[in-house]
This record gives structure tokens, C-alpha cells and sequence, in this order.
């Protein structure tokens, strides 16, 4: 018998107008946000400061105009993007996305198992070599994520993920307030654009930045969470678009709020390891209750991402091999209870565990690669299928503004790619 959230007699939830808002953009944000978020956010304002606050929204709001063409395109069909991919590029394209899935889910979960365990050994050091105890509660904190998705559903992880996102945020902001380095620096830094030189380094990690703020393949998710809160006719686009705003000015004040905890210690290292040491930082700094402080919101960010991607990858997985077989049908949720949705769970919640045995800034330099691929590929789709009235109608098509900024993910995304050959 399939899981409740399944039947078609439980229809669609509709939440009051607060909390509506805050659905699967929330989500989103929570998922998105990671261990390279953290790292890169705490790295950079170290290294820069505050003067780069600006390079976090313009992040943000890249994410937030690829996420709207997508919320866009489905409202208006009824297709998700990979189902308007199949059905007038061709399946071809699904065989080119399924081992670019494989990849970017290895290397993404075995991130997200390290940087969970590093966290957990961090507060919990019952093993003594630091290594034994990333692989021992990444492991764990995998299979708890694997059991969770299984046997809950989309409800228990939307409940989850809530509880998880309240800590990350109360503690993360609670510590940049706690070091808060003067209002008129913050304000600064966030309508005074520039780029420190900091030894030639400057440029180079504001783009990463810019880049690495939000999620990457994980905004696919987004139709499908529409799909599970019912949110599927043309009128939901204005909620979808306050719900999308609010997941990433969310995300956007994280990260704010990581490059100002950043600029405020000395910290050395890279990856899970860097955030384990700026841990010890705080602790020098503010006391225990600094540490531990830092350390709960660090577990909410990365154990919440690895629960989202763990619920929301198999969906693209689920999607794409029943497209392959002619067994789906275009404008249905994804049984969460299928074979393909299920099957693909259990491998991304164990096969990554493999990479629990490399060192974290490999896999999360790899993933980051993969990952970051993705948006010119997803802009130029959108320029070309959101463009068309034929398909969208002229409501939903792009406008000349959207179009802009489209481009400029497309030119961006493909630069931030290129840079390291153009010398």
C-alpha cells in the first residue's frame, strides 16, 4: 500500500499566508546552505572582511532569477524542467543528465557525510583520532538522514528541516551580532562595492563567493516541493515568488552573517576542518558558550542540507528513469514510495561513504566543479524556453529585465568555469 502522502484522498496542503510563504523556498534555502557555504563565507571574511557583503547578495540574487524561471516554467505548464526538457529537446538529453546526477550525488554526499561528521565529532570527541570519528558519525548521521526520508515521508522532513533551519539561523545571526564589527562597516560592505587585494587573492574568492552562496543542482528540487504543498496552478506564481524571496534573503543574511563570525577571528585551514578549527577560535575569543554556539548552528546548516539532498535528489533520479521508460506522466508528483525513488536513496545515503576516506577539500573541490556547471546549462534553457510565448504564453514569458539577468548567470557561471584555463 503506498505511504499516506501518496493517496490521492489526502490532497493538497494549503497553509495559512505566513507560513505558506515560508515552504519549499525555506527548503531550499536550508538545503542549499552547507559546509561550503560555511567555509567559504567564514575563509573570505577572513581573508577580505566585511568590504565584500555585497558579492553574498548578488549571490543570492543570481540563484533567486534561475529559481524563478523555474517556479515559471512549471506553473505555466505543469511540467517540471526536466519533463519540458524531455519532451522537446529529447531523451537524449535525460542520458547526458543521469551520470552527471551520479556524479554530482557521489562527491555531494560524501561532502555532506564529512562535514556532518567533523561537526559531531567536534561536540561529541568520544573517538580519539579525529578521522575515526568524521567517518564513524558521518556514517551515522547519513543513516539517521536515509531512515528519516524513508520512513517519513515529505511531512516528517519538512517538520525536520524546520527545526533544523530555526537553529542554524537563531545561532549563526545570535554569533555575527555577538561579534558584530560596527554598522557602519556592514553597511559598507554591503553598498559600497570593492574588492580588497589581500595578496592577489582577492578576486578570486569573491567570485567564489558570488558562486558558492545557495545550492546548485538542488534547485531543481524546487518544482517537485511545489508539487507536494499543491502549488501548481498559474495563480501560485506570486506566492512562489515571495516564497523563493524569503528562502534567499534567508540565505543571503547567513552568509552575511558567516563573512562577519569570518572577519572577526584568525582562522587557518580548509573544509569541515576549518570550521571544527574556527570553533576553537570562538572559544579563545567569546568562551564555551561561543563554541558551542557556533557549533549547533554549523550541525543545523550541514545535517539539514544532507536531509534535503537525501529527500529531494531521488526525486530528479525517479523523474528521469521513468521519463526514460514511458512509465511517467507528465504533472504527477513522484511516488516517494517507488522502486527508482527509493533505490537511489539508498545509494546516495550509503555509496558516498567510500569518500568519508578522502580528504574533504578534494571531495568538496570536486563536487564544487561539477556542481557549478550546472547554472550556464540551466540559464541558457530558460532563456530558450521561457522565451518562447508558444510554450509559456506571455504571461510567464521573460521579460527584458529577466532576460538580462539570465545572461549574466549564463556569462558569469561559465567565467567563474573557464577562469582557471584563461591564465
Amino acid at each position: 500500500m503506498p505511504d499516506a502522502q501518496t493517496q490521492p484522498s489526502a490532497g493538497p496542503r494549503r497553509r495559512g499566508p505566513l507560513v505558506g510563504m515560508l515552504g519549499p523556498g525555506l527548503l531550499l534555502a536550508a538545503t542549499g546552505v552547507g559546509a561550503g557555504d560555511l567555509a567559504t563565507g567564514s575563509f573570505a571574511g577572513g581573508l577580505l572582511g566585511t568590504a565584500v557583503l555585497w558579492a553574498v547578495v548578488v549571490g543570492a540574487f543570481l540563484k533567486f532569477v534561475v529559481t524563478e524561471g523555474l517556479a515559471r516554467w512549471q506553473l505555466a505548464t505543469g511540467e517540471t524542467l526536466i519533463e519540458g526538457v524531455a519532451a522537446r529537446a529529447g531523451r537524449w538529453a535525460l542520458w547526458l543528465f543521469l551520470p552527471y546526477l551520479l556524479l554530482w550525488s557521489f562527491f555531494v554526499g560524501s561532502a555532506l557525510m564529512s562535514a556532518t561528521g567533523a561537526t559531531l565529532h567536534a561536540m561529541l570527541p568520544v573517538v580519539a583520532d579525529a578521522r575515526d570519528g568524521k567517518v564513524i558519525f558521518g556514517a551515522a548521521a547519513s543513516l539517521t538522514g536515509l531512515v528519516l526520508v524513508w520512513s517519513g515521508g515529505y511531512r516528517l522532513f519538512d517538520q525536520v528541516m524546520r527545526v533544523c533551519i530555526g537553529v542554524m539561523f537563531a545561532t549563526v545571526i545570535l554569533m555575527a551580532i555577538l561579534l558584530w564589527p560596527g554598522t557602519g562597516a556592514v553597511l559598507e560592505g554591503l553598498f559600497v562595492p570593492r574588492i580588497p587585494f589581500a595578496g592577489g587573492q582577492g578576486v578570486t574568492w569573491t567570485l567564489a563567493l558570488i558562486g558558492g552562496i545557495g545550492g546548485t543542482l538542488t534547485v531543481l528540487c524546487y518544482g517537485y516541493w511545489l508539487r507536494e504543498e499543491g502549488r501548481d496552478k498559474p495563480e501560485d506564481l506570486h506566492l512562489c515568488r515571495v516564497d523563493l524571496a524569503t528562502g534567499y534573503v534567508m540565505t543571503a543574511v547567513f552568509g552575511i552573517a558567516m563573512v562577519i563570525i569570518g572577519s572577526s577571528v584568525t582562522i587557518e585551514g580548509s573544509g569541515a576542518q576549518l570550521l571544527v578549527t574556527l570553533s576553537e577560535r570562538l572559544d579563545d575569543v567569546m568562551g564555551p558558550a561561543g563554541k558551542w554556539l557556533f557549533l549547533a548552528g554549523t550541525f543545523g546548516a550541514v545535517f539539514s542540507s544532507l536531509l534535503g539532498v537525501w529527500q529531494c535528489v531521488p526525486y530528479l533520479f525517479a523523474d528521469s528513469w521513468a521519463l526514460l521508460n514511458g512509465t511517467r506522466e507528465t504533472g504527477h508528483k513522484v511516488d516517494t514510495a517507488s522502486k527508482p525513488y527509493r533505490a537511489f536513496l539508498l545509494a546516495i545515503a550509503t555509496v558516498p561513504m567510500l569518500g568519508l576516506f578522502w580528504r574533504f577539500r578534494d571531495v568538496q573541490m570536486l563536487y564544487a566543479v561539477i556542481g557549478a556547471w550546472l547554472f550556464p546549462v540551466l540559464a541558457l534553457t530558460l532563456l530558450i524556453f521561457n522565451g518562447r510565448t508558444g510554450w509559456v504564453g506571455s504571461r510567464f514569458a521573460n521579460r527584458p529585465m529577466t532576460v538580462m539577468a539570465l545572461v549574466v548567470v549564463l556569462l558569469f557561471f561559465s567565467y567563474l568555469r573557464l577562469r582557471p584555463y584563461l591564465g
